[in-house]
């Protein structure tokens, strides 16, 4: 079923916005044309599901192809020190996710530093580590992207043990993509990045903004979307305000020879909505991992049984999400990350412990 205070009419605009927007002037407009709605009905629904269930209506750009450096981390900190060591990992500009998690690697979280970091990702990650006081941390890069791209059925029609769909963004679009990016269109990826505005023409400023016609700021977004810079234009939702409570991580040990045919079929399932292979250490030997988002954690097991009954990997483990202290979206080319990096180097906290062993810290590797 869906979420309470969610019709039929609000199920059918949160899947068109989660499956992409039209890039056009009245993208409202159109988006009623899909629904049957006038373009001031559908503002009026989405105007009150901004209050709760609809995050961020924004351009979601992949990371790598903008020139950004990104992983996924782990760390161990003592349980009395996790609320504390979380808040200073999330002064980082560039830290996007961050949750506590049910396993000795308690707190997990997702950086990215942009092209021309003075300082880089790891020497970042080895200053957030230190700052926050870990026990251990872990780099857990992206190595190969089976998949990502989070569509969550409001409906409540789907079977999630058995839909599957074709993954929006994977390895080889990523692989395709183009690496350009022109003082012009730093311009325009500031302000397609923020949240849509729910007014008639809601790109007219952002294109004064960029310094562009609002015509040249929607094919400039088109082409960031031909060029495989950009994922799509959509929405994102709060899951446990859409109904969707439960969140798992499911980690798996699969053999190295299998983890390309593993991985392709894992991420054709649609609850899955990341799908990645990562680095193995010896106190972590879980190399894919796959993000499943259901309505209650008996759902999130039924798909990860689902995945283990059709591709028979049995070695995995489940890390769920027990408190959030971080979602966002990544905001490129601002200045927060310069002012990050500014105060770190005038405290001299840069390259001033690394490989002193004070924190147990290990860059990925295969």
């Amino acid at each position: 079923m869906s979420p309470r205070n969610i019709d039929e009419l609000d199920a059918a605009i949160l899947n068109i916005l989660q499956e992409g927007i039209d890039l056009v002037e009245r993208p409202f407009q159109a988006i009623g044309e899909r629904a049957g709605l006038t373009e001031e009905e559908v503002m009026t629904r989405i105007g009150a599901l901004k209050e709760g269930t609809i995050r961020q209506i924004s351009a979601i750009f992949d990371t790598r192809t903008l020139g950004y450096s990104s992983s996924l981390v782990a760390a161990r900190i003592a349980p009395e020190r996790l609320d504390e060591a979380a808040a200073i990992i999330n002064r980082h500009p560039g830290v996007t996710h961050n949750y506590k998690r049910n396993h000795s690697f308690n707190l997990w979280f997702t950086l990215a530093v942009p092209p021309n970091s003075r300082l880089g990702l790891e020497e970042t990650v080895r200053i957030l580590g230190e700052q926050a006081g870990v026990e251990a941390i872990r780099m857990l890069p992206t190595l190969k992207l089976f998949k990502i791209g989070v569509n969550l059925d409001m409906s409540g029609k789907q079977d999630l043990t058995k839909t599957k769909a074709a993954p929006q963004y994977r390895e080889e679009d990523r692989s395709q993509a183009s690496r350009v990016v022109t003082e012009r269109d730093i311009r325009m990826i500031r302000e397609l990045q923020k949240d849509l505005p729910v007014v008639p023409r809601p790109f007219d400023q952002w294109a004064v903004n960029a310094g562009v016609t609002v015509q040249e700021l929607l094919e400039g977004a088109k082409a960031f979307v031909d060029k495989k810079q950009m994922r799509r234009y959509s929405a994102v939702l709060n899951h446990r305000k859409a109904g969707y409570t439960a969140n798992g991580m499911g980690v798996w040990m699969v053999p190295p020879e299998r983890t390309d045919e593993v991985g392709y079929r894992m991420a054709e399932f649609k609850a899955v909505s990341h799908c990645y292979l990562r680095p193995v250490y010896e106190d972590w030997p879980y190399n894919i991992f796959t993000m499943v988002h259901g309505r209650s954690v008996d759902e999130c097991e039924s798909i990860l049984q689902a995945i283990e009954d059709e591709t028979g990997i049995t070695q995995r483990i489940t890390l769920y999400s027990t408190k959030e202290y971080k979602k966002t979206r990544v905001s490129y080319f601002t200045p927060e990350m310069d002012a990050w990096e500014d105060e770190v180097i005038r405290r001299g906290e840069a390259g001033t412990a690394a490989a002193k062993g004070e924190v147990d810290y290990a860059a990925g590797k295969n």
